[in-house]
């Protein structure tokens, strides 16, 4: 098949289906089922393991191992980024990283706490391969589509995404539903297999149609295009010195992504430990509805966000959203009701929605007369992901030490206060 040219709809499509192959982990995975068949291997009594030499609360020892595989992803991600940008062919390296998360997730039917290593490995390997796909993956995008097309064929890959995970997650909340107590377990397993073969089978389609690269074969990866990435991030925080306002935006944004990301992470974990729920049945429907629940008002969130930043201005709008996450922080150590975590999820996913969105395009707006947005919005990335890293440890060692989630919880309050603090110190001119 000779090679569509730039900007051909087929070619755009085909990216954009990738979304539709890969989300499912994201929302499977990370966000709902997973969550609930790792507590559900513990008891309400015994939800400590002997690990790495030591006993560790489960929700912690999983808070740590995710940590870890943020902070390898957040050192990789410059690498991946370096030789994404001259390598030849650049499509192997997005197969590579997709099927080390597909098969890691087929390989999450066999978790089990007498193999608590090869397990945890699996878990680790899935997050880095879904991560790692996305850095070639987002490559991609100025060598398939025109200046003129990427925000529309983008916003349709985020669509396709959305969609596609959630007719999964449907699917696997019936198949776990229905099935005797006895077997829902099973039923969990069946469903990360499902995510690896989704994964794989749909991204053939991408696959088929995007080229190899946007470089010829002769070009090697030497040891300065491998480090490329990172002169890229130094050089601009160097010229951040020059953009105050920007330079105390991104303060502010790592502060308070922190928390944002680590409430995202845990909630499901949160949500099974503290809330008084009538039966195992009834904590898997409320658990995962709830991550449904949130889904849908996230996009209502990023859309009233986006609406009240064109009249009050953006920084403003931060500020509020952030003071909102403040209070839901603190009365996170009161909720104990299914009622009380319904209603949380609903304020969660307006103001996890609205943040998100309008802290990317603040970031965005903030930025000097350049060309190098690449390298920017690399830089934004990886203050996320080492955000993330912190974020994940905190939860974890206060989770270990008081023995609840509840303590830690609050204490996140602690980071969307300072973002408060430091989103109004960002001089308006």
């Amino acid at each position: 098949m000779n090679p569509l040219q730039k900007g051909d709809k087929k070619l755009l499509n085909a990216w954009a289906f990738y979304d539709w192959a890969n989300s499912v982990y994201s929302l499977v995975i990370a966000s709902a089922v997973f969550p609930l068949f790792y507590m559900a291997l513990f008891t309400k009594e015994q939800s400590y393991i002997h690990v790495f030499g030591t006993d560790i609360k489960n929700s912690a020892l999983i808070s740590f191992v995710t940590a870890a595989a943020f902070l390898k992803v957040a050192f990789i991600s410059p690498l991946l980024s370096g030789i994404a940008d001259y390598v030849g062919n650049k499509k192997f390296f997005m197969k590579f990283f997709c099927y080390l998360g597909a098969f890691s997730c087929i390989g999450l039917y066999w978790f089990s706490l007498e193999h608590i290593y090869i397990s945890l490995l699996l878990y680790f390997f899935g997050l880095i391969g879904f991560w790692g796909s996305l850095v070639f993956y987002n490559s991609y995008l100025p060598d398939i589509a025109f200046e003129e097309q990427q925000d529309a064929i983008s916003a349709k890959g985020y669509s396709l995404g959305y969609i596609g995970s959630v007719i999964l997650l449907i699917v696997n909340l019936v198949m776990i539903l229905t099935a005797p107590d006895a077997e829902k377990i099973m039923q969990m397993r069946y469903s990360f297999v499902m995510v690896g073969i989704w994964w794989i089978i749909f991204s053939q389609y991408t696959y088929y149609y995007l080229p190899k690269g946007n470089r010829t074969s002769e070009h090697k990866v030497t040891r300065a295009i491998l480090f490329n990435g990172f002169k890229e991030l130094k050089k601009v925080w160097i010229s951040l010195e020059e953009n105050t306002r920007l330079k105390k935006y991104l303060i502010s944004f790592f502060v308070y992504s922190m928390a944002v990301q680590t409430v995202m992470l845990v909630a499901t974990y949160f949500g099974e430990q503290e809330i008084e729920w009538e039966s195992a049945g009834a904590a898997t429907t409320g658990l995962i509805s709830c991550i449904l629940l949130i889904q849908l008002v996230a996009v209502l969130g990023a859309y009233a966000t986006s609406k009240a930043s064109e009249k009050y201005g953006n920084i403003p709008v931060l500020i509020f959203i952030n003071s909102i996450w403040i209070f839901l922080c603190v009365a996170a150590y009161f909720i104990k009701l299914p009622l009380h975590f319904y209603i949380m999820a609903g304020l969660v996913g307006l103001v996890m929605g609205g943040i998100q969105s309008l802290s990317r395009s603040t970031y965005s707006k903030l930025l000097p007369e350049t060309k190098d947005t690449a390298s920017f919005f690399s830089f934004y990335d990886v203050s996320e992901k080492v955000g993330i890293v912190i974020g994940m440890i905190i939860y974890g060692v206060i989770d270990q030490i008081t023995g609840s989630p509840r303590f830690a919880i609050v204490f996140l309050a602690l980071f969307f206060i300072i973002g408060v603090v430091l989103l109004r110190k960002i001089p308006r001119k």
